[in-house]
């Protein structure tokens, strides 16, 4: 069996639990139950860094032992994590006997074979930063990341020789080109490394500093909270006796935030070469959570709490939510009013409604029990066959938005297929043909089940087991495979899965992360959108946008929310079925010139034919269809 080692950084305990800290986690977390469930050996460590400057500072602040202060931030973390089903192998504090034993060892190393030295150093001191910086990494004099000026310092101190390695660790990343990812983060290492390296300052006078661990050569120094916190990915996988360490350490992944690329992509490689150890297989870098446009941390001044999006979303929205929002690398924006639309849509409406549509036909016509089918769906089979082909790849590169995204598509397309077959009709005239198609949207709910279970571990242990599937550990190859669903099996209603969340419930609660006035629900587009979200004008001039007149409209019969429009392109009259009845009565859309998608391919909705999109815009709780001028013809291409 291979071996698979995730790690987050350690976080540091001057202050609370917030979603960035939560992403990283819930990222590492995911990625260690899926290598499991692609049959690796995987292994997950995260915990929290206790040592240095600020931690002293805010414990004197509030009249008590940096000890006592640490022992009680840390704990936060610790009880948070299982609320959202994060399950560490280990949970590292660096007050750790252990850890502190293998930060000395290594020092005393480094030490016995020249790489410190004893030297007078006077350099700007960021307290927020806990480190030296130079001139050049600073923006109008101040740091870039806490917005305070350094303070210039000057004293003895203890140094290692980085500079030594530098030329070795350019050619290292140049010979192994993804071991720092994405590419733009790796380039950032790599423009690190183009200017002459300054030797490392690895201590803090006593007198300055006593809250650290102490170097094992001078009593009169402890170590830099930043070479003392960088050891824990080797003290946590028990380099001092655990016989898989150096497995798991050659499989070892490190998960970061862009703001801490330069310590664990210089200072870290580096230590591990000159101590004699082999360099990480990965250092994967995301980047930052905005909220207003401003980035979301301790620091800046607008952390946000995880409890009550717990409350009130549930662990398992919330982790789909980041997971599915955030591009490994790009910045993503955190909003309220996003999050609420994510759940509302994919989990409440397209999710969660078609479990329940499938289960109380199968109640009340099947006795409950999963029937057996005459076929399989040749399409839901073949999207199936292409996420199992697939996920190993995506889950290798941390593109945990395509994967959900494409487990959604197979529930969307189950959708459709649900509405174009229409079995609560068929029941009555051909049960045997019902009974297929409920038992095809079975299958395909197991699967997403199956492939979203590292995403959603406790909602899709609970549709599985509403499905009489037992509880196991899921293997993706054995379990996601179309054709294994259990015909007979008990499917239980109950509640809904995911209940649909109110937007003035939801502002009510939580009406201080509400935007004002009447931003957009949505995160405006990015110049950088990934490449898989990127098309062609060769793409883009397969669809064709028309101009059509409405030439009449009614309720669709049994929906609240769609209309059936007859539109006229060009003299040709089709039929369009549109979700706009909560916006728009029949009679306000009769003689409306609008927009369509002329060449969509047809499809059943609720029973009724559908040739085209009409095309809208949608903003807070308002919706308008797109019109052309009213003497436009129709047919009228949009250019």
């Amino acid at each position: 069996m291979s071996t698979y080692y995730v790690t987050t950084p350690i976080y540091y305990v001057n202050s609370t639990p917030h979603i960035g800290t939560a992403y990283t986690t819930i990222l590492a977390d995911t990625t260690a139950r899926m290598k499991r469930m692609l049959g690796q050996d995987a292994y997950f460590l995260t915990g929290t860094d206790e040592h240095g400057d600020k931690i002293a500072k805010a414990a004197a602040a509030q009249g008590r032992s940096p000890q006592e202060f640490v022992d009680e931030i840390s704990a936060q973390f610790r009880k948070l994590w299982p609320h959202v089903y994060v399950a560490p192998n280990r949970f590292i504090r660096t007050t750790d006997p252990d850890h502190y034993a293998v930060v000395q060892r290594i020092l005393q190393k480094l030490h016995d074979q020249g790489d410190m030295y004893y030297g007078e150093y006077e350099g700007l001191y960021c307290t927020g930063c806990e480190r030296f910086r130079t001139e050049k990494e600073l923006v109008d004099g101040k740091c870039p990341d806490h917005g305070t000026e350094p303070e210039r310092i000057r004293e003895a101190n203890y140094f290692f020789r980085m500079s030594r390695y530098q030329e070795w660790w350019r050619t290292y990343i140049e010979q192994h080109p993804d071991v720092v990812r994405p590419e733009r983060y790796k380039n950032e290492v790599l423009g690190y490394l183009r200017e002459p390296l300054e030797d490392l300052c690895i201590s803090r006078p006593k007198e300055r500093l006593s809250w650290g661990i102490e170097l094992p050569f001078d009593r009169n120094y402890v170590t830099y909270v930043w070479f003392d916190a960088l050891l824990n990915y080797l003290s946590g996988i028990g380099f001092d006796g655990d016989p898989k360490w150096s497995d798991r350490w050659n499989a070892c992944e490190h998960l970061i935030g862009k703001d801490i690329v330069k310590p664990h992509g210089i200072y870290w490689p580096i230590m591990l070469h000159a101590a004699g150890f082999p360099v990480f297989q990965h250092l994967t870098v995301h980047g930052y959570w905005n909220f207003r446009d401003a980035k979301i941390s301790k620091s800046s001044g607008k952390p946000i709490a995880v409890d009550p999006l717990i409350d009130l979303f549930g662990a398992d929205a919330v982790r789909y939510f980041l997971l599915r929002e955030m591009v490994v690398g790009l910045d993503a924006s955190f909003s309220i009013e996003a999050m609420l639309k994510r759940v509302n849509s994919d989990l409440a409406n397209d999710l969660g409604n078609l479990f329940s549509r499938v289960a109380k036909l199968i109640g009340d016509h099947f006795e409950g029990r999963i029937p057996a089918a005459a076929t399989g769906n040749t399409e839901l089979e073949s999207i199936a066959s292409s996420i199992l082909a697939s996920a190993p790849e995506w889950v290798g590169e941390m593109k945990w938005h395509v994967l959900i995204e494409e487990t959604m598509q197979l529930v969307r397309a189950t959708n459709r297929y649900f509405e174009s077959s229409a079995p609560w009709g068929l029941v009555k005239n051909d049960p045997a043909a019902a009974a297929t198609v409920l038992h095809n949207c079975c299958e395909s709910l197991r699967i997403a089940a199956v492939v979203l279970h590292p995403v959603m571990p406790g909602k899709m242990v609970e549709l599985l087991s509403r499905m009489g599937e037992p509880a196991q550990d899921f293997r993706l190859a054995e379990h996601a495979k179309w054709g294994l669903i259990r015909t007979g099996a008990r499917m239980q209603k109950g509640d809904a899965l995911f209940p649909r969340l109110e937007e003035g419930d939801v502002r009510a609660r939580m009406s201080d992360l509400f935007e004002s006035g009447t931003a957009p629900a949505q995160a405006p587009l990015q110049n950088d959108t990934p490449p898989e979200e990127q098309i062609t004008i060769d793409e883009f001039k397969k669809i064709h946008l028309r101009t059509a007149t409405v030439v009449a409209a009614e309720k669709l019969q049994g929906s609240d929310k769609l209309l059936k429009l007859q539109v006229d392109v060009c003299g040709h009259v089709r039929q369009i079925i549109a979700g706009i009845a909560q916006y728009y009565s029949p009679d306000d859309m009769v003689g409306r010139k609008v927009i369509v998608v002329a060449n969509l391919k047809p499809a059943k909705l609720r029973g009724e034919m559908s040739e085209g999109m009409l095309l809208a815009v949608k903003w807070d709780d308002r919706l308008e269809v797109l019109a052309a001028p009213d003497d436009t013809p129709s047919g009228a291409p949009i250019s």
